[in-house]
């Protein structure tokens, strides 16, 4: 990786993960022994983050990889995301030829309520995401499951459509309890705003766009979490979470690099870097006038500088994407890599009648190569990744409109006007793959946002999610990937390394390799529960 100028101390990957402190900026000084004071302040935990989720409910798609602090699933990851069991006693045993998953549940786990979990509830939360008439977007990644039954009170048996390699992984879904949830509609019941789980953490508060308070769970049936209460504070500027983390207002935040690098020399904080999985992308809509040209979409691919974009936007706390798998995924190929050629860029727009115009901007049969790149206002580091995107797109002959917006305002947009948006999943790559690809589920949502719509992809798509054959897997990402380059749909960009900045006050923190999804339920909080005071 490249070297970086912050003097942080780095987490090159999950298998790298070490044990850190964070804690209050007005912790005791080094070799005082600490004070009462300082003690019960480290019960309590504010953290600073970019975004909060739509919804607490699992039952529409809230926490489904793991580590939501209210829920517990069937199983769970560890340090280095290895599964583990959680509300299961054990990994699944796995009959049928991979069609059979059986699970036996944990004794005495009991919900924050104090009502116990039963194999029932397990079922509930199954097929209630899997029904049409429940809003959860997510539900083409439990596809393969055919049902899901209760033997007894502490047995789930689930029985697959077709054999489903990375199945077990997807169990890491959070259990909601069907004698709260049941009573009401899943779509718009208050379980979405007041969750009942079996997780370390109750939710105590939440005042939309502001915070999310936390409490720990009397029920808890993994012990008691030594950070007795924590807050996650919703501030969607950058700059502005920087501040209040300066100001002692947070104990911890996530920040892009820029940010990050100012808090260095900071004595009473840590640095820390977690490589993810979490790439930025421009979304090409296949309906747009511009943007649907095949021509310009490979434009644009040559022509935009990747490395410049790691340098200088991410200081090098990323990596070139060529593709939506990071160069060092093991499913990855090297063979698509390219490199950035300005030169390649205009032949490829001659070649297809876009002839240089007006103001430098080509135009083909009266239409200039010209469109709207929305982008999430606040977020700095997806506006520099916009405006180098355009500065590029200008050198080929393409103008690239740059606005920042709400998402409120971007939403309805999404299928005809580009956003330099994000994704990335973990564990397999059927996991980011079939939601950002699958023309099934063009437009549903946040998946799929180009409409990108190959028949050869999709047909690579469904031969890595319904084969258990590594080889015949490995040739289906492969022939994907190759695809991406011949017939882009999105100009894939960078994939970044996560930053966040911590007091240091606990022990027993570690990082993952995160998803897109991080700052809320990824971060060195990830496992918050098993946080300790430093002595």
């Amino acid at each position: 990786m490249t070297t970086r100028r912050t003097a942080c101390r780095r987490i090159r990957s999950a298998a790298a993960a070490v044990a850190f402190g964070v804690g209050v900026g007005a912790c005791s000084a080094p070799g005082d022994g600490g004070t009462d004071r300082d003690t019960k302040a480290a019960e309590s935990v504010v953290i600073g983050v970019g975004s909060e989720p739509d919804t607490l409910s699992p039952l529409l798609g809230y926490g489904k990889d793991g580590n939501s602090k209210i829920f517990d699933g069937l199983l769970a990851r560890d340090t280095d995301l290895k599964l583990k069991p959680a509300l299961a006693t054990a990994l699944p045993d796995i009959a049928d030829g991979g069609r059979t998953y059986t699970y036996t549940l944990r004794d005495g786990v009991k919900f924050s309520d104090g009502e116990p979990l039963t194999a029932q509830d397990v079922v509930y939360t199954y097929r209630t995401v899997l029904d049409a008439k429940t809003n959860n977007t997510a539900r083409s990644e439990l596809d393969a499951i055919e049902d899901v039954r209760a033997d007894g009170d502490d047995t789930v048996v689930f029985r697959l459509k077709y054999p489903y390699a990375a199945f077990a992984a997807r169990t890491v879904l959070p259990i909601v309890p069907e004698h709260v949830a049941g009573e009401q509609d899943p779509n718009t019941g208050d379980f979405n705003t007041k969750p009942v789980g079996t997780g370390p953490y109750v939710l105590t508060n939440w005042s939309k766009g502001e915070k999310l308070t936390f409490k720990a769970n009397p029920h808890y049936w993994g012990g008691k979490p030594a950070v007795k209460s924590f807050t996650m504070a919703v501030i969607a500027d950058d700059n502005v979470r920087a501040t209040r983390l300066r100001s002692g207002d947070l104990d911890g935040a996530v920040l892009p690099p820029n940010l990050a690098a100012t808090f260095a020399k900071d004595d009473g904080r840590r640095t820390y870097e977690a490589r993810s999985y979490d790439f930025r992308a421009v979304t090409l809509p296949t309906a747009g006038e511009v943007t649907g040209d095949r021509a310009i979409r490979r434009a644009l691919d040559a022509a935009v500088d990747r490395q410049a974009m790691v340098d200088k936007i991410l200081d090098g706390a990323g990596r070139p994407a060529y593709g939506p798998l990071p160069v060092d995924d093991p499913w990855y190929r090297r063979s698509v890599e390219r490199p950035h050629d300005l030169a390649k860029a205009g032949r490829i727009l001659d070649e297809a009648g876009w002839k240089p115009g007006a103001g430098g901007v080509r135009a083909k049969d009266g239409q200039r190569a010209s469109f709207t790149l929305y982008y999430p206002s606040g977020d700095k580091v997806r506006q520099d990744h916009a405006l180098a995107y355009a500065s590029d797109a200008k050198k080929a002959g393409i103008e690239v409109k740059v606005e920042g917006a709400t998402w409120e305002v971007i939403e309805p947009r999404m299928g005809r006007d580009a956003v330099l948006a994000g994704f990335g999943s973990v564990g397999d790559p059927d996991f980011g793959l079939y939601t950002l690809l699958h023309s099934s589920l063009a437009g549903d949502g946040f998946n799929n946002m180009a409409h990108y719509d190959n028949p050869v992809v999709d047909e690579a798509l469904d031969t890595g999610r319904r084969s258990q054959d590594p080889k015949r897997r490995a040739a289906a990402y492969e022939e994907i990937q190759q695809a991406l380059v011949d017939d882009p749909g999105y100009t894939f960009l960078t994939h970044i390394d996560h930053l966040y900045v911590l007091a240091d006050r606990w022990d027993g923190l570690t990082t993952q390799l995160e998803p897109h999804e991080h700052g809320f339920a990824s971060g060195p909080w990830w496992n918050i529960e098993d946080w300790q005071p430093k002595r």
